[in-house]
Protein backbone atom coordinates (compact mmCIF):
# COMPACT_ATOMS: atom_id res chain seq x y z
CA UNK A 1 0.00 0.00 0.00
CA UNK A 2 0.88 3.67 -0.54
CA UNK A 3 0.28 6.88 0.92
CA UNK A 4 -0.24 8.06 -2.75
CA UNK A 5 -3.24 5.71 -3.32
CA UNK A 6 -5.43 6.77 -0.96
CA UNK A 7 -7.76 9.58 -2.35
CA UNK A 8 -6.93 12.13 0.13
CA UNK A 9 -3.03 12.88 -1.15
CA UNK A 10 -4.39 13.73 -4.87
CA UNK A 11 -7.68 15.54 -3.69
CA UNK A 12 -5.96 17.70 -0.67
CA UNK A 13 -2.34 17.02 0.24
CA UNK A 14 -1.50 17.72 -3.33
CA UNK A 15 -2.57 21.23 -3.58
CA UNK A 16 -0.06 22.03 -0.99
CA UNK A 17 3.02 20.79 -2.96
CA UNK A 18 1.51 22.40 -5.97
CA UNK A 19 1.34 26.00 -4.49
CA UNK A 20 -2.31 26.41 -3.80
CA UNK A 21 -2.01 26.82 -0.17
CA UNK A 22 -3.80 29.74 0.43
CA UNK A 23 -6.33 29.45 -2.54
CA UNK A 24 -9.78 29.34 -1.23
CA UNK A 25 -11.43 25.82 -1.50
CA UNK A 26 -14.68 26.38 -0.01
CA UNK A 27 -16.91 29.29 1.30
CA UNK A 28 -20.60 28.95 2.61
CA UNK A 29 -23.16 31.43 0.81
CA UNK A 30 -24.95 32.08 4.47
CA UNK A 31 -24.63 32.42 8.47
CA UNK A 32 -21.14 33.26 9.54
CA UNK A 33 -19.76 32.72 5.54
CA UNK A 34 -17.02 31.50 6.42
CA UNK A 35 -13.84 30.13 4.46
CA UNK A 36 -11.51 27.30 3.96
CA UNK A 37 -8.16 27.44 1.96
CA UNK A 38 -6.62 24.43 0.40
CA UNK A 39 -3.47 24.75 2.90
CA UNK A 40 -6.28 25.37 5.96
CA UNK A 41 -8.24 22.03 4.91
CA UNK A 42 -5.00 20.07 4.33
CA UNK A 43 -3.98 21.22 8.16
CA UNK A 44 -7.54 20.31 9.49
CA UNK A 45 -8.41 17.22 8.08
CA UNK A 46 -4.79 15.93 9.51
CA UNK A 47 -5.71 17.03 12.84
CA UNK A 48 -9.15 15.13 12.16
CA UNK A 49 -7.03 11.81 11.73
CA UNK A 50 -5.04 12.75 15.15
CA UNK A 51 -8.31 13.53 16.60
CA UNK A 52 -10.02 10.14 15.37
CA UNK A 53 -7.04 8.15 16.69
CA UNK A 54 -7.67 9.84 19.87
CA UNK A 55 -10.77 8.64 20.08
CA UNK A 56 -10.02 5.25 19.61
CA UNK A 57 -12.22 4.96 16.23
CA UNK A 58 -10.49 2.24 14.18
CA UNK A 59 -9.47 1.85 10.53
CA UNK A 60 -12.05 1.10 8.88
CA UNK A 61 -14.56 1.67 11.31
CA UNK A 62 -17.68 3.31 9.93
CA UNK A 63 -18.04 7.08 11.01
CA UNK A 64 -21.87 8.49 9.78
CA UNK A 65 -21.99 11.93 8.98
CA UNK A 66 -24.72 13.87 9.23
CA UNK A 67 -23.89 16.94 8.48
CA UNK A 68 -25.42 20.07 6.07
CA UNK A 69 -23.34 21.65 3.48
CA UNK A 70 -20.94 24.04 5.70
CA UNK A 71 -16.78 24.33 5.95
CA UNK A 72 -16.51 21.22 8.81
CA UNK A 73 -18.12 18.83 6.19
CA UNK A 74 -14.92 18.34 3.67
CA UNK A 75 -12.87 18.35 6.88
CA UNK A 76 -14.43 15.70 8.76
CA UNK A 77 -15.08 13.62 4.77
CA UNK A 78 -11.16 13.78 3.81
CA UNK A 79 -10.10 13.67 7.83
CA UNK A 80 -11.52 9.99 7.80
CA UNK A 81 -10.44 8.85 4.38
CA UNK A 82 -6.70 10.05 5.75
CA UNK A 83 -6.95 7.95 8.63
CA UNK A 84 -8.54 5.30 6.56
CA UNK A 85 -12.33 5.49 8.29
CA UNK A 86 -14.80 4.87 6.19
CA UNK A 87 -17.09 8.19 6.31
CA UNK A 88 -20.98 7.54 5.66
CA UNK A 89 -22.68 10.93 4.41
CA UNK A 90 -26.41 10.64 4.89
CA UNK A 91 -29.12 12.87 3.57
CA UNK A 92 -30.20 15.20 5.91
CA UNK A 93 -33.72 15.20 5.18
CA UNK A 94 -34.88 11.49 6.42
CA UNK A 95 -37.36 10.45 9.42
CA UNK A 96 -36.06 9.31 12.45
CA UNK A 97 -36.79 5.79 11.47
CA UNK A 98 -34.55 5.68 8.47
CA UNK A 99 -31.97 7.13 10.24
CA UNK A 100 -32.38 4.07 12.49
CA UNK A 101 -32.39 1.50 10.58
CA UNK A 102 -29.16 3.16 8.33
CA UNK A 103 -27.23 2.85 12.09
CA UNK A 104 -27.57 -0.95 12.49
CA UNK A 105 -27.05 -1.20 9.10
CA UNK A 106 -23.63 0.18 9.14
CA UNK A 107 -22.67 -0.20 12.82
CA UNK A 108 -21.01 2.77 12.52
CA UNK A 109 -18.94 3.36 15.93
CA UNK A 110 -18.87 7.34 15.23
CA UNK A 111 -21.52 10.11 14.32
CA UNK A 112 -20.68 13.36 13.40
CA UNK A 113 -23.88 15.85 13.57
CA UNK A 114 -24.78 18.96 12.60
CA UNK A 115 -26.56 20.47 15.90
CA UNK A 116 -29.69 21.51 13.85
CA UNK A 117 -30.08 17.61 12.83
CA UNK A 118 -29.73 16.42 16.05
CA UNK A 119 -33.17 16.44 17.68
CA UNK A 120 -34.31 13.99 14.38
CA UNK A 121 -31.09 11.37 14.97
CA UNK A 122 -31.21 11.45 18.65
CA UNK A 123 -34.04 8.85 19.14
CA UNK A 124 -32.17 6.77 16.76
CA UNK A 125 -28.65 6.96 18.45
CA UNK A 126 -30.51 6.20 21.79
CA UNK A 127 -31.65 2.79 20.66
CA UNK A 128 -28.79 1.74 18.40
CA UNK A 129 -25.87 0.61 20.79
CA UNK A 130 -23.06 0.70 18.28
CA UNK A 131 -22.05 4.71 18.38
CA UNK A 132 -19.86 5.32 21.31
CA UNK A 133 -18.38 8.52 19.76
CA UNK A 134 -21.07 11.64 19.21
CA UNK A 135 -19.68 14.73 18.11
CA UNK A 136 -21.69 17.84 17.46
CA UNK A 137 -21.29 20.78 15.09
CA UNK A 138 -22.31 24.39 16.68
CA UNK A 139 -25.00 24.84 19.14
CA UNK A 140 -25.25 23.77 22.06
CA UNK A 141 -23.48 20.12 23.20
CA UNK A 142 -26.06 17.96 24.69
CA UNK A 143 -25.11 15.31 27.29
CA UNK A 144 -23.13 12.10 26.43
CA UNK A 145 -21.28 13.87 23.34
CA UNK A 146 -18.55 16.06 22.60
CA UNK A 147 -18.88 19.28 20.41
CA UNK A 148 -16.68 19.42 17.40
CA UNK A 149 -14.42 22.51 18.71
CA UNK A 150 -13.46 20.23 22.09
CA UNK A 151 -13.17 17.27 19.71
CA UNK A 152 -10.35 18.37 17.40
CA UNK A 153 -9.08 20.77 20.18
CA UNK A 154 -5.35 19.44 20.79
CA UNK A 155 -5.49 16.73 18.87
CA UNK A 156 -1.80 16.11 17.04
CA UNK A 157 -1.77 16.79 12.54
CA UNK A 158 -1.73 13.07 11.22
CA UNK A 159 -0.39 12.56 7.65
CA UNK A 160 -2.46 10.40 5.36
CA UNK A 161 -2.56 7.01 5.74
CA UNK A 162 -1.00 4.57 3.22
CA UNK A 163 -3.86 3.01 1.10
CA UNK A 164 -4.78 1.01 -1.84
CA UNK A 165 -6.75 2.44 -4.37
CA UNK A 166 -8.83 -0.56 -4.25
CA UNK A 167 -9.63 -0.25 -0.91
CA UNK A 168 -13.14 1.01 0.31
CA UNK A 169 -12.77 5.24 0.89
CA UNK A 170 -16.68 5.66 2.00
CA UNK A 171 -20.16 4.46 1.38
CA UNK A 172 -23.36 6.53 0.09
CA UNK A 173 -26.32 5.54 1.02
CA UNK A 174 -28.70 5.36 -2.06
CA UNK A 175 -31.37 7.75 -2.48
CA UNK A 176 -34.41 5.33 -1.89
CA UNK A 177 -36.45 6.07 -4.71
CA UNK A 178 -37.60 2.15 -5.52
CA UNK A 179 -37.81 1.73 -1.56
CA UNK A 180 -35.28 1.52 1.63
CA UNK A 181 -31.80 3.06 1.10
CA UNK A 182 -28.39 0.80 0.27
CA UNK A 183 -25.36 0.86 1.92
CA UNK A 184 -22.90 1.49 -1.36
CA UNK A 185 -19.94 0.77 -1.15
CA UNK A 186 -16.52 3.38 -2.63
CA UNK A 187 -13.16 2.84 -3.51
CA UNK A 188 -10.61 5.05 -3.27
CA UNK A 189 -9.68 5.12 -7.27
CA UNK A 190 -13.39 5.56 -7.73
CA UNK A 191 -13.16 9.32 -6.69
CA UNK A 192 -10.06 10.12 -9.36
CA UNK A 193 -11.80 7.93 -11.78
CA UNK A 194 -15.32 10.79 -11.93
CA UNK A 195 -13.01 13.21 -12.15
CA UNK A 196 -10.75 12.13 -15.07
CA UNK A 197 -13.87 11.48 -17.01
CA UNK A 198 -16.71 13.75 -16.77
CA UNK A 199 -15.19 16.17 -14.56
CA UNK A 200 -12.46 16.47 -17.08
CA UNK A 201 -13.89 15.70 -20.12
CA UNK A 202 -17.46 16.97 -19.91
CA UNK A 203 -17.78 19.62 -17.39
CA UNK A 204 -14.09 21.03 -18.36
CA UNK A 205 -13.62 22.51 -14.55
CA UNK A 206 -10.76 24.95 -14.47
CA UNK A 207 -8.86 26.41 -11.39
CA UNK A 208 -10.50 29.57 -11.70
CA UNK A 209 -14.14 28.21 -12.02
CA UNK A 210 -16.60 29.01 -8.63
CA UNK A 211 -18.64 26.47 -8.73
CA UNK A 212 -22.19 26.27 -7.04
CA UNK A 213 -24.41 23.04 -6.71
CA UNK A 214 -27.65 23.31 -5.02
CA UNK A 215 -27.25 19.35 -4.79
CA UNK A 216 -26.05 18.85 -1.39
CA UNK A 217 -22.90 16.88 -0.95
CA UNK A 218 -24.25 13.76 0.94
CA UNK A 219 -25.10 11.85 -2.21
CA UNK A 220 -23.03 11.11 -5.33
CA UNK A 221 -23.77 13.69 -7.94
CA UNK A 222 -23.73 16.52 -4.81
CA UNK A 223 -20.22 15.14 -4.02
CA UNK A 224 -19.01 15.34 -7.28
CA UNK A 225 -19.80 18.88 -8.32
CA UNK A 226 -19.36 20.47 -4.76
CA UNK A 227 -15.86 18.10 -3.79
CA UNK A 228 -14.21 15.79 -6.63
CA UNK A 229 -14.40 18.19 -9.78
CA UNK A 230 -13.76 21.21 -8.09
CA UNK A 231 -10.46 19.59 -5.87
CA UNK A 232 -9.07 17.94 -8.90
CA UNK A 233 -8.26 21.32 -10.07
CA UNK A 234 -7.77 23.44 -7.12
CA UNK A 235 -11.20 25.55 -7.97
CA UNK A 236 -13.51 27.17 -5.34
CA UNK A 237 -16.80 25.51 -4.21
CA UNK A 238 -19.68 27.81 -2.87
CA UNK A 239 -21.79 25.73 -0.13
CA UNK A 240 -25.00 26.53 0.87
CA UNK A 241 -26.93 24.97 3.77
CA UNK A 242 -30.68 25.57 3.00
CA UNK A 243 -32.99 24.40 0.80
CA UNK A 244 -32.56 25.34 -2.64
CA UNK A 245 -35.43 26.88 -3.52
CA UNK A 246 -35.93 29.03 -6.68
CA UNK A 247 -35.59 32.28 -4.57
CA UNK A 248 -32.77 31.09 -2.20
CA UNK A 249 -30.65 29.44 -5.26
CA UNK A 250 -31.02 32.64 -7.53
CA UNK A 251 -29.78 34.59 -4.68
CA UNK A 252 -26.82 33.01 -3.96
CA UNK A 253 -26.19 33.02 -7.93
CA UNK A 254 -26.63 36.92 -7.47
CA UNK A 255 -24.28 37.09 -4.54
CA UNK A 256 -21.35 34.56 -5.43
CA UNK A 257 -21.65 34.74 -9.05
CA UNK A 258 -20.42 31.01 -9.54
CA UNK A 259 -19.04 30.01 -13.12
CA UNK A 260 -20.54 26.46 -12.62
CA UNK A 261 -24.44 26.04 -11.54
CA UNK A 262 -25.27 22.19 -10.56
CA UNK A 263 -29.23 21.28 -10.60
CA UNK A 264 -32.04 19.08 -11.20
CA UNK A 265 -34.80 19.38 -13.57
CA UNK A 266 -37.62 19.94 -10.78
CA UNK A 267 -35.26 22.69 -9.42
CA UNK A 268 -34.70 23.98 -13.08
CA UNK A 269 -38.36 23.72 -14.02
CA UNK A 270 -39.23 25.78 -11.02
CA UNK A 271 -36.80 28.36 -11.26
CA UNK A 272 -37.94 28.92 -14.79
CA UNK A 273 -41.52 29.89 -13.81
CA UNK A 274 -40.06 31.51 -10.59
CA UNK A 275 -38.28 33.89 -13.51
CA UNK A 276 -41.40 34.39 -15.61
CA UNK A 277 -42.46 36.68 -12.57
CA UNK A 278 -39.20 38.17 -11.23
CA UNK A 279 -35.99 39.24 -12.84
CA UNK A 280 -32.69 37.44 -13.70
CA UNK A 281 -29.23 38.20 -12.14
CA UNK A 282 -27.13 39.37 -13.89
CA UNK A 283 -24.56 36.43 -13.53
CA UNK A 284 -22.63 35.08 -16.15
CA UNK A 285 -23.13 31.27 -15.98
CA UNK A 286 -20.17 29.48 -17.78
CA UNK A 287 -21.54 25.69 -17.47
CA UNK A 288 -24.99 24.52 -15.90
CA UNK A 289 -25.53 20.68 -15.65
CA UNK A 290 -28.25 18.42 -14.41
CA UNK A 291 -28.44 15.05 -13.35
CA UNK A 292 -31.15 12.73 -10.71
CA UNK A 293 -34.12 12.71 -13.67
CA UNK A 294 -34.40 13.28 -17.11
CA UNK A 295 -34.26 16.76 -18.06
CA UNK A 296 -37.35 17.84 -20.31
CA UNK A 297 -36.88 19.08 -23.29
CA UNK A 298 -38.75 21.92 -23.35
CA UNK A 299 -37.18 22.81 -19.88
CA UNK A 300 -33.87 22.51 -21.23
CA UNK A 301 -34.61 25.13 -24.45
CA UNK A 302 -36.56 27.63 -21.59
CA UNK A 303 -33.21 27.69 -19.63
CA UNK A 304 -31.13 28.53 -22.87
CA UNK A 305 -33.36 31.01 -23.88
CA UNK A 306 -33.18 32.88 -21.10
CA UNK A 307 -29.43 32.30 -19.69
CA UNK A 308 -27.82 31.81 -23.07
CA UNK A 309 -26.40 29.04 -21.55
CA UNK A 310 -27.13 24.91 -22.41
CA UNK A 311 -27.71 22.39 -19.48
CA UNK A 312 -25.57 19.63 -19.91
CA UNK A 313 -28.22 17.16 -18.93
CA UNK A 314 -26.73 13.37 -17.73
CA UNK A 315 -27.17 10.48 -16.14
CA UNK A 316 -25.36 8.88 -13.56
CA UNK A 317 -25.85 6.78 -9.97
CA UNK A 318 -25.14 6.13 -6.50
CA UNK A 319 -23.47 2.97 -7.94
CA UNK A 320 -21.49 4.42 -10.47
CA UNK A 321 -20.56 7.56 -8.35
CA UNK A 322 -21.41 9.84 -10.47
CA UNK A 323 -22.33 10.67 -14.65
CA UNK A 324 -21.36 8.36 -17.18
CA UNK A 325 -24.03 9.20 -20.33
CA UNK A 326 -24.12 12.86 -21.10
CA UNK A 327 -24.80 15.73 -23.56
CA UNK A 328 -21.39 17.44 -23.98
CA UNK A 329 -20.56 21.05 -24.43
CA UNK A 330 -21.38 21.60 -28.45
CA UNK A 331 -23.53 19.08 -28.62
CA UNK A 332 -26.76 18.92 -26.87
CA UNK A 333 -29.62 17.39 -27.99
CA UNK A 334 -32.67 18.17 -25.66
CA UNK A 335 -34.91 15.24 -24.91
CA UNK A 336 -31.64 12.97 -25.39
CA UNK A 337 -29.61 11.88 -22.68
CA UNK A 338 -26.52 11.87 -24.91
CA UNK A 339 -23.37 9.87 -25.40
CA UNK A 340 -21.63 7.91 -23.30
CA UNK A 341 -18.88 9.89 -21.09
CA UNK A 342 -15.25 9.22 -22.70
CA UNK A 343 -13.83 6.54 -19.74
CA UNK A 344 -17.10 4.58 -19.70
CA UNK A 345 -18.97 1.99 -21.75
CA UNK A 346 -22.53 1.63 -22.88
CA UNK A 347 -25.10 -1.25 -23.79
CA UNK A 348 -28.88 -1.85 -24.01
CA UNK A 349 -29.56 -5.39 -23.33
CA UNK A 350 -33.15 -7.21 -23.70
CA UNK A 351 -34.56 -9.34 -21.02
CA UNK A 352 -32.27 -12.09 -21.94
CA UNK A 353 -29.34 -9.87 -21.78
CA UNK A 354 -29.11 -9.75 -25.70
CA UNK A 355 -28.09 -6.76 -27.05
CA UNK A 356 -30.65 -4.45 -28.88
CA UNK A 357 -30.67 -2.55 -31.70
CA UNK A 358 -30.86 1.26 -32.47
CA UNK A 359 -34.01 2.34 -32.37
CA UNK A 360 -35.24 -0.70 -29.67
CA UNK A 361 -35.77 -0.83 -25.86
CA UNK A 362 -32.94 -2.41 -23.38
CA UNK A 363 -32.11 -1.36 -20.11
CA UNK A 364 -28.76 0.51 -19.53
CA UNK A 365 -25.77 -1.37 -18.58
CA UNK A 366 -22.45 0.24 -17.62
CA UNK A 367 -18.72 -0.10 -17.05
CA UNK A 368 -16.24 2.32 -16.03
CA UNK A 369 -13.42 2.32 -13.30
CA UNK A 370 -15.78 4.59 -10.66
CA UNK A 371 -18.01 1.37 -10.25
CA UNK A 372 -18.88 0.68 -6.98
CA UNK A 373 -17.79 -2.69 -4.93
CA UNK A 374 -20.86 -3.53 -4.20
CA UNK A 375 -23.73 -2.65 -1.85
CA UNK A 376 -23.03 -3.75 1.96
CA UNK A 377 -25.12 -6.58 3.73
CA UNK A 378 -27.02 -7.26 0.16
CA UNK A 379 -25.11 -9.95 -1.58
CA UNK A 380 -28.19 -11.17 -3.82
CA UNK A 381 -28.99 -7.33 -4.78
CA UNK A 382 -24.86 -6.91 -5.30
CA UNK A 383 -24.87 -10.11 -7.36
CA UNK A 384 -27.91 -8.61 -9.99
CA UNK A 385 -26.79 -5.35 -10.16
CA UNK A 386 -23.17 -6.13 -10.62
CA UNK A 387 -22.38 -8.16 -13.25
CA UNK A 388 -18.35 -8.74 -13.63
CA UNK A 389 -17.44 -5.57 -15.05
CA UNK A 390 -21.08 -4.11 -16.39
CA UNK A 391 -23.49 -2.81 -13.39
CA UNK A 392 -26.38 -2.40 -14.78
CA UNK A 393 -28.79 0.96 -14.13
CA UNK A 394 -32.01 -0.17 -14.34
CA UNK A 395 -33.40 2.06 -16.40
CA UNK A 396 -34.61 1.85 -19.96
CA UNK A 397 -33.36 3.79 -22.80
CA UNK A 398 -33.36 3.59 -26.63
CA UNK A 399 -30.26 4.26 -28.87
CA UNK A 400 -31.46 6.74 -32.13
CA UNK A 401 -29.81 6.64 -35.31
CA UNK A 402 -26.63 9.51 -34.09
CA UNK A 403 -26.11 7.29 -31.08
CA UNK A 404 -27.68 9.26 -28.44
CA UNK A 405 -29.53 7.65 -25.70
CA UNK A 406 -32.99 8.33 -25.04
CA UNK A 407 -34.43 7.95 -21.76
CA UNK A 408 -37.85 5.80 -21.63
CA UNK A 409 -38.23 4.97 -17.46
CA UNK A 410 -37.10 2.86 -15.13
CA UNK A 411 -37.24 -0.79 -15.63
CA UNK A 412 -39.90 -0.86 -12.66
CA UNK A 413 -41.58 2.29 -14.24
CA UNK A 414 -41.83 0.92 -17.70
CA UNK A 415 -45.63 -0.65 -18.78
CA UNK A 416 -47.36 -2.01 -21.65
CA UNK A 417 -50.75 -0.81 -23.27
CA UNK A 418 -51.97 -3.20 -25.72
CA UNK A 419 -48.74 -4.81 -25.57
CA UNK A 420 -46.98 -1.92 -26.68
CA UNK A 421 -44.41 -0.65 -23.97
CA UNK A 422 -44.99 3.11 -23.16
CA UNK A 423 -42.43 5.16 -21.60
CA UNK A 424 -43.62 7.36 -18.42
CA UNK A 425 -41.49 9.76 -19.56
CA UNK A 426 -42.33 10.44 -23.03
CA UNK A 427 -45.41 11.07 -21.59
CA UNK A 428 -44.57 13.42 -19.04
CA UNK A 429 -42.48 15.46 -21.70
CA UNK A 430 -45.35 16.04 -23.66
CA UNK A 431 -47.52 17.16 -20.43
CA UNK A 432 -44.81 19.95 -19.45
CA UNK A 433 -44.93 21.18 -22.94
CA UNK A 434 -48.10 22.60 -22.25
CA UNK A 435 -47.17 26.34 -20.91
CA UNK A 436 -49.30 25.84 -17.41
CA UNK A 437 -47.54 22.61 -16.24
CA UNK A 438 -44.37 22.52 -14.08
CA UNK A 439 -44.12 19.07 -13.52
CA UNK A 440 -45.64 15.49 -14.30
CA UNK A 441 -45.47 11.87 -13.33
CA UNK A 442 -47.08 9.38 -15.48
CA UNK A 443 -47.79 5.53 -13.90
CA UNK A 444 -50.17 2.47 -14.66
CA UNK A 445 -53.35 2.27 -13.39
CA UNK A 446 -56.00 -0.25 -14.31
CA UNK A 447 -59.51 0.19 -15.60
CA UNK A 448 -62.87 -1.32 -15.59
CA UNK A 449 -61.77 -4.40 -17.82
CA UNK A 450 -58.34 -4.78 -15.16
CA UNK A 451 -56.02 -3.67 -18.40
CA UNK A 452 -53.48 -1.08 -17.78
CA UNK A 453 -53.71 2.62 -19.11
CA UNK A 454 -51.45 5.24 -18.15
CA UNK A 455 -52.08 7.73 -15.20
CA UNK A 456 -51.16 11.37 -15.18
CA UNK A 457 -50.23 13.33 -11.80
CA UNK A 458 -49.95 17.10 -12.97
CA UNK A 459 -48.37 20.38 -10.63
CA UNK A 460 -49.46 23.38 -12.55
CA UNK A 461 -47.48 26.88 -11.78
CA UNK A 462 -50.30 28.20 -10.60
CA UNK A 463 -53.84 28.41 -10.13
CA UNK A 464 -56.12 24.61 -10.18
CA UNK A 465 -56.62 22.10 -12.50
CA UNK A 466 -60.07 21.89 -14.16
CA UNK A 467 -62.14 19.21 -16.24
CA UNK A 468 -61.26 21.17 -19.12
CA UNK A 469 -57.63 21.70 -18.53
CA UNK A 470 -57.54 17.92 -18.33
CA UNK A 471 -58.94 16.81 -21.42
CA UNK A 472 -56.58 19.62 -23.26
CA UNK A 473 -53.78 17.95 -21.60
CA UNK A 474 -54.92 14.49 -22.77
CA UNK A 475 -55.47 15.75 -26.08
CA UNK A 476 -51.78 17.51 -26.50
CA UNK A 477 -50.59 13.79 -25.85
CA UNK A 478 -52.72 12.22 -28.36
CA UNK A 479 -51.28 14.92 -31.01
CA UNK A 480 -47.62 15.17 -29.64
CA UNK A 481 -46.81 11.11 -29.05
CA UNK A 482 -49.75 9.39 -30.20
CA UNK A 483 -53.49 8.20 -29.18
CA UNK A 484 -53.25 5.21 -27.41
CA UNK A 485 -50.40 6.71 -24.90
CA UNK A 486 -52.61 9.52 -23.61
CA UNK A 487 -53.49 9.41 -19.82
CA UNK A 488 -56.58 8.13 -19.54
CA UNK A 489 -57.24 10.12 -15.72
CA UNK A 490 -55.11 13.61 -14.86
CA UNK A 491 -54.91 13.76 -11.05
CA UNK A 492 -53.89 17.84 -10.16
CA UNK A 493 -51.51 17.78 -6.86
CA UNK A 494 -49.83 20.35 -5.22
CA UNK A 495 -46.25 18.35 -5.55
CA UNK A 496 -44.49 15.01 -6.00
CA UNK A 497 -43.33 12.42 -3.92
CA UNK A 498 -39.89 12.76 -4.26
CA UNK A 499 -36.39 12.02 -2.68
CA UNK A 500 -33.51 14.61 -1.52
CA UNK A 501 -31.58 14.07 -5.20
CA UNK A 502 -34.92 15.37 -6.92
CA UNK A 503 -36.18 11.76 -8.30
CA UNK A 504 -39.71 11.54 -8.58
CA UNK A 505 -40.67 8.08 -6.13
CA UNK A 506 -43.78 6.61 -8.60
CA UNK A 507 -43.55 3.87 -6.22
CA UNK A 508 -45.44 5.99 -3.98
CA UNK A 509 -48.09 7.52 -7.08
CA UNK A 510 -48.91 3.89 -8.16
CA UNK A 511 -51.02 3.31 -4.49
CA UNK A 512 -52.88 6.86 -5.13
Amino acid sequence: MNPAENAASYFVDRHIDEGRADKCAFREAAGEKRSLTYGALAERSGQLYGALERANVPREARAVMLVLDQIEFPEIFWGCIKAGVVPVPLNTLLATDVYELILRDSRATALFVSHELWSVVEPAVARVGDIRTVVVIGGPTPDGAQSYEDFMAGAQQRPTCASSEDEIAFWLYSSGSTGQPKGVRHVHGALKATADTYGAQVLGIAEQDVIFSAAKLFFAYGLGNGMTFPMSVGATTVLFNGRPTPDSVLEVVAQEKPSIFCGVPTLYAATLAHLEANAKPDVSLRRCISAGEALPSDVGAGWRGLWGTDILDGVGSTEMLHIFLSNGPGDVSYGTSGRAVPGYDLRLVDEDGEDVGAGEIGELLVRGASAADGYWNKRSKSRSTFEGEWTRTGDKYERDAEGRYVYCGRTDDMFKVSGIWVSPFEVEQALIGHPDVMEAAVVPARDAQDLEKPKAFVVLKSGEGSDALAVELKDLVKDRIGKWKYPRWIDFVADLPKTATGKIQRFKLRDM
